[in-house]
């Protein structure tokens, strides 16, 4: 069984003048990006859906055993992570690889590039959800808890304010898909300290509960959750989601505007 952490950091009030966009987040001087999909998207994607796989090999963490699968070398990723999972309940949860492409899906929506390029393909005759493949990346787990906490390496003081806006943000994302299993495993940090996020497959059922504690909120990204409407992510994860599913999204975005109203007082 997962392990479920909540994520509880404070990480003081972002302020709307410290809001840049997802894809604009500054980076330390020199340091490699994991994020070499940012401005490629398309390119990615479709390189995803069709590239030949030359190798499966189980990563070996996960209930449901995904895989990491190499592919043809000449495309802009070398590998990706191979998650075949039909959706129904494994381990007394449910899960559905078609929640990963959800995810994805609203993470470009919100411009965040938090989450890496996923789309739905076969191998093997199998459907599931092919996910770009991220590195150098370390997880919050293999860095011993929340960068910035007591014993946990911190971003250098010039990139702080900007980790803190990337922490507020993917809380609020998790609370708004519903993410039931934000454990730190799923929460990464590459050299130059961009936060990607992966592992969305227990996410969108329709529950309202809220994952994370929000004690900031990020006012560039609530402005457009706040926007949001049924016909809206009907348009943007209708292929992915049920009504059902995506009346929850909603309901969870009406739960979140009570804490939001109350931190504005």
């Amino acid at each position: 069984m997962r392990r479920h952490v909540l994520l509880l950091i404070q990480t003081g009030i972002v302020a709307a003048a410290t809001c840049v966009t997802g894809t604009a987040l500054a980076q330390a001087p020199d340091a490699q990006s994991a994020r070499t999909w940012i401005g490629r998207e398309a390119e990615v994607e479709k390189f995803l859906e069709s590239a030949a796989v030359v190798n499966l090999k189980d990563i070996g963490v996960g209930v449901t055993r995904p895989q990491r699968a190499t592919l043809a070398p000449g495309g802009p990723v070398d590998a990706m992570a191979w998650k075949p999972i039909k959706p129904g309940r494994y381990s007394g949860h449910w899960e559905s690889y078609k929640s990963e492409i959800a995810a994805y899906e609203l993470d470009k929506f919100f411009g965040l590039g938090m989450i890496p390029p996923t789309v739905e393909r076969r191998v093997n005759h199998e459907l599931g959800a092919a996910v770009m493949w991220v590195a150098p990346t370390q997880s919050f787990k293999e860095l011993g808890g929340v960068p910035g906490q007591k014993g946990v390496k911190a971003p250098p003081p010039a990139l702080v304010g900007l980790w803190n806006q990337q922490i507020a943000r993917a809380k609020m994302l998790d609370n708004l898909i519903g993410n039931t299993d934000p454990n730190l495993g799923n929460w990464l940090v590459d050299p130059a300290w961009n936060l990607i996020l992966i592992d969305k497959t227990r996410a969108f059922t329709t529950t309202r509960n809220l994952y994370h504690p929000m004690t900031n909120v990020d006012p560039e990204l609530w402005e457009k959750m706040a926007a949001l409407d049924e016909p809206t992510l009907t348009g943007v994860v209708g292929t992915w989601l049920d009504r059902a599913a995506i009346r929850a999204i909603l309901q969870r975005r009406d739960r979140m505007r009570e804490v939001v109203d109350k931190l504005k007082r």
